[in-house]
């Protein structure tokens, strides 16, 4: 890469070329991660969507080369509540790399009652945190196979007000929808900074790194039918939020920046710039009980053994 092009500042409108790269984005049909994945499309990049609903990625598919003229799209079926599956799931790829992950896939819910995947592990930690814990060892041969593979895991805001109950990992004895995602996303970003400093140890060319989208609403995104469709009406009652957050096209950015960028370092956190919540990206400092040793290697013992792998997920 010539001087000229490190020292341009970064512009989420004109992103670098990344012809050749492959990606793969889980949950890629829809939300964050349909926007991660048309704009890294965008870039001339293979870019695999990583969905449990065939219809729906086809859907996607369809919508982003319809906006960008001669992307470069499949799709994966990926069940990340199904831990069984994964190795059969990162066999379909047939690649003999993969450039990055972006794990975005992820289940919210918002009321009871607390449900159970069919590993029985709760709906949301054992999707959002387990399925991609698992899912990284099946991956780790293709990353490693890269020149400069990275991992990019996507957190959320509402996961800095949260804090793991290392006893209660999957809300068995305390179920509150709201607080259980919170503590998901949490166990996300804590494994997406342990994760950074185990490959270190063990002079891995693959990089982890951690974005979140800040605040992003459906209701403030572009309609891209029909995968989301937002009505005028919708829109102008959302305007005054947009003050504070944005939509989940603009969500998207950090989570671009922190898979193309080549100044990116393993361990960032990336977010938007004012206030965390909305805005062209900008690295954040780490919040202290995301970066907690000590609190990251009991989650990961137990993440281990709840998902049945191998203690380094496939990184040695």
């Amino acid at each position: 890469m010539s001087s000229a092009s490190q020292s341009r500042p970064w512009d989420v409108h004109r992103l670098p070329s990344a012809e050749g790269r492959i990606f793969l984005v889980t949950g890629g049909n829809a939300g964050i991660g349909y926007f991660v994945a048309e704009q890294l499309a965008a870039t001339g990049a293979v870019v695999v969507l990583g969905s449990r609903d065939a219809a729906k990625a086809d859907a996607a598919m369809a919508s982003i080369r319809s906006r960008v003229s001669g992307a470069h799209v499949r799709q994966l079926q990926l069940d990340l509540a199904d831990l069984s599956s994964l190795k059969a799931a990162v066999d379909r790829l047939n690649l003999d790399h993969l450039d990055a992950v972006v794990y975005n896939a992820g289940v919210a819910l918002d009321a009871p009652p607390r449900r159970e995947t069919r590993d029985g592990h709760e709906l949301m930690f054992g999707t959002n945190h387990l399925g991609h814990f698992a899912l990284t060892q099946w991956l780790a041969p293709l990353l490693s196979a890269a020149p400069a593979g990275r991992i990019v895991t996507v957190g959320s805001f509402a996961a800095r007000s949260e804090r793991l109950d290392l006893d209660d990992l999957q809300s068995a004895q305390d179920y509150r929808p709201k607080r259980t995602y919170g503590r998901s996303k949490l166990a996300q970003m804590c494994f997406g900074f342990e994760l950074d400093r185990r490959l270190r140890a063990v002079n891995s060319t693959v990089l982890s790194v951690v974005a979140h989208p800040g605040g992003a609403l459906d209701s403030l995104t572009p309609s891209r039918r029909p995968v989301c469709v937002t009505t005028p009406g919708e829109r102008l009652r959302a305007l005054p939020a947009g003050l504070l957050v944005q939509g989940k096209d603009a969500g998207a950015w950090p989570v671009v920046r922190a898979a193309l960028d080549s100044q990116v370092q393993g361990g960032q956190l990336w977010g938007p710039r004012v206030f965390g919540l909305r805005g062209t990206p900008r690295r954040e400092p780490v919040p202290c009980h995301m970066a907690d040793p000590a609190v990251a290697a009991r989650l990961w013992a137990a993440s281990s053994e709840l998902a049945g792998t191998d203690t380094h997920l496939g990184f040695h």
